[in-house]
């Protein structure tokens, strides 16, 4: 998954993401901090959000079924990774992955994780800490290599 492909999937979800939320469009457009024609123009496919409307879907409805559908249980953390091309540091309690994750390794500090839905790849302790994120696999195999032998 790369920006371009986020912010088209998460244009197409825009009208159920506010649906599912309660809100009319006025509503919607004003806390996302866009004009109600712009929104309309989104939910409607004739253009696709823009990467900062889509960092602000993931923050503000980061709660939504909807979104967690599309992205599984942490849209913040992919979204972050985009932005950073890889997260690198601990940062942020998980839920530790047993809905939207498949470990891929572990041993006896960390678990190697991806992500059923966007592929991407996380390294979390076993207190569900999240150390390290990336959609480079060699370069997250790399980091958990080293992570362990510390």
């Amino acid at each position: 998954m790369d920006k371009e492909q986020l912010r088209m999937q998460v244009s197409e979800k825009m009208k159920l993401i506010r649906v599912e939320s309660g809100y009319t469009q006025n509503r919607m457009a004003e806390c996302l901090g866009l004009s109600k024609k712009t929104l309309v123009q989104i939910e409607k496919g004739r253009t696709i959000a823009g990467w900062t409307t889509v960092v602000a879907v993931c923050a503000l409805f980061q709660g939504s079924e909807v979104l967690k559908g599309l992205l599984g249980d942490a849209p913040l953390e992919i979204v972050e990774t985009l932005a950073h091309d890889q997260v690198e540091r601990p940062s942020g309690q998980t839920m530790g992955g047993k809905v939207w994750w498949q470990s891929l390794e572990e041993n006896d500090s960390f678990i190697l994780q991806q992500n059923v839905i966007s592929q991407h790849y996380r390294i979390i302790d076993h207190h569900h800490q999240r150390w390290f994120s990336s959609f480079d696999e060699e370069e997250v195999k790399r980091r958990f290599s080293e992570l362990s032998h510390n």
